[in-house]
This record gives C-alpha cells, structure tokens and sequence, in this order.
C-alpha cells in the first residue's frame, strides 16, 4: 500500500476531527464515483440500469476529481454500471492517479483478460473485480492467480442474496488459494429492484465459520453486522451519479444532491440545506443493508481497521499443489 505525500492526508483528519466534535458524520473519506450508468449486465438486485443519463465528459470527470482531491475524501472508488466501457478510462486512472485519495476501481467484464491491465494497475491501488450469479461470470475465478500478478491489491466482490450463501465456501477457498482477498456484499434492498436480501445472521455465521478456514482472506468487517442490526447507516461515505450530482444523503433514497462539476463538496457539506438532507438518513427506517453505508464507521475504530485491512497489510503466503503463490 504507497503512501500519499503528508499533506494528501490534512483534508481527512480535519474532516475525521469535526466528525468527532460534532458527533455527527457530516465530512466523508469514501466517495464511490458511478463514471457510467452503462453496463454489461442486467442484475436482478441492482438498479443503476434505471438512472439513464448521457455519460458526463472527460474534463467534467476531472473536475471532479479535482473536488474530490480537495476534500476529506482519502478514498476514491471507480464503478458504474462498467466503468470500461468509457472509452476514455485509461486517461481517467492516470489523472486520478495524480489527485491527493487512493483510487479502487470495480469491475465485472467477463473477458477482464483483453483490457490492458497490466497498464491500467499501474495506477489503481485497489482493483475489485465483481464476481458472483447476478454478473453470470464465475469463470472468473479460474484466472485469479493471473489478476493476482498484477502491480495492485486484488479483491473479488462478490453480491450475495438469499439464495447463494451456501455458495460463499467455494469462492472464499478459490480466492484464499489463489492469493486473492473477497469483499462479501449483502444485496441490497433497493427501489425498481428485485428484493434478493439475504437472511443477515445466518450470512454473518457463515462469514466467522470461513475466517476460521480462511484467515486474512474476508475484508467484510464485523461492524457491518453491528451496524446494520441498529439500523445504523452513515453518510461517512457517498455516492456520485453518473451525471455528476452527488446522491444525497443516500442512493438507495434516491435524491441527489449537488453537482460537483461546479459545487465544492466540503463546502457544501457543511451548509444548512445538507444538514437537512443528513436528517433524513437519521430518520430513515428501511434499513437496507447497503454495504457502503453501514461498513464505513468501522474503519473509525481501530480494532475493526486492523481486522478489516490484515489481508492487505499482511503478506499470505499459501501453497497450493507446492507452488508458493
């Protein structure tokens, strides 16, 4: 994991020390940025295939980028719908590459193998490729070794619903023996969406059981669970739409906020009209189980950091048929 320069990291402690002297999440260090609603597949869970919008420009993309460079965001993820099919990608790594966040980027294509990642990883610090039944694309996991050689931290991403816990044994030992790490994500409820929701305490049993098999393997922190059975969910952490606007206070509420080709984030988040918009995530009682939302406090406490990142910053050394991968 490369360090930032020393000053990268000002805008988040700020944000992190008036979280804490307000008590209240209002600057967030995450910031998943939908570059396109465009995608591949049509997974019955998910509902970003209804926000059809045209695909902002390369210059309205850096400039957002810029808005988020400024800000206490210390961690920026690449997603969409399929970020790829940007024909502009490998020019957007490269500039984000320059900015003051670490870049994640999240992928599901089916033939990973043809793009240029051997470029491409050269500027994301974590790749996430989303493998599971909604994206049809198991076959994936047979070439994780290869993504596994990459100049990046791989990660498999994988959604599960009702139906496919059971399945989780089989990808957690295909990613531990292939050297690679699994962020295990519930399948949200979400609007214009098959509700696919799995049973949370039996999927929170399974996860200790594969810890147990599978040590520094599974990022999905224990907090997660904590959180989401208070109902607790946090706008430590956002999501921006394909158009730019900024999701507000949440994306499963679907209101948007701002456009942040043009508004400042911090400064925005610290206005009265955003205040607002936080009080309705407060109240909010639909307890939807989005990862991004209920995960996010827990890199707040230390304990949860170091459980939650051991796979990253603890090298595994694993054989499998006598080969040290």
């Amino acid at each position: 994991m490369r360090l930032l320069t020393p000053g990268a990291y000002l805008p988040t402690v700020k944000g992190l020390l008036s979280n804490v002297i307000a008590a209240k999440p209002i600057f967030p260090f995450y910031a998943s940025f939908k570059l396109t609603a465009k995608c591949h597949f049509g997974c019955p869970f998910c509902n970003v295939k209804n926000d059809k919008c045209d695909d902002l420009s390369t210059a309205d993309i850096k400039a957002i980028l810029r808005n988020l460079s400024r800000s206490s965001v210390l961690m920026t993820s690449f997603e969409g719908g399929e970020p790829l099919l940007r024909p502009d990608i490998e020019e957007l790594l490269a500039y984000a590459r320059k900015c003051k966040f670490y870049l994640l980027f999240t992928t599901s294509v089916k033939n990973i193998i043809d793009y240029p990642f051997e470029r491409y990883a050269r500027y994301i610090d974590f790749l996430h490729v989303s493998i599971d039944e909604g994206h049809d694309n198991l076959d994936l996991f047979d070439i994780l070794p290869k993504l596994n050689a990459l100049p990046t931290s791989l990660s498999v991403q994988t959604v599960v619903t009702q139906d496919t816990i059971a399945d989780l044994d089989e990808k957690v030992r295909q990613c531990y023996e292939s050297g690679a790490n699994i962020v295990i994500i519930p399948a949200a409820k979400m609007d214009n969406a098959k509700n696919c929701f799995p049973d949370m305490n039996r999927l929170e049993r399974k996860i200790k059981i594969l810890r147990k098999f599978y040590p520094n393997t599974i990022h999905t922190p224990s907090g997660f669970f904590d959180a989401y059975r208070r109902g607790r969910c946090s706008s430590a952490s956002v999501i921006i739409a394909p158009d730019g606007r900024l999701y507000y206070p949440c994306h499963i509420l679907g209101e948007k906020g701002p456009d942040l080709c043009v508004t400042d984030l911090n400064e925005w988040l610290a206005s009265k009209e955003a205040h607002l918009y936080r009080k309705k995530m407060n109240v909010c009682k639909r307890n939807c189980g989005w990862y991004q939302y209920y995960a996010i406090n827990s890199y707040t406490s230390l304990s949860s950091i170091v459980d939650t990142l051991r796979p990253i910053l603890f090298k595994k050394i694993r054989r499998r048929d006598n080969v040290i991968i």
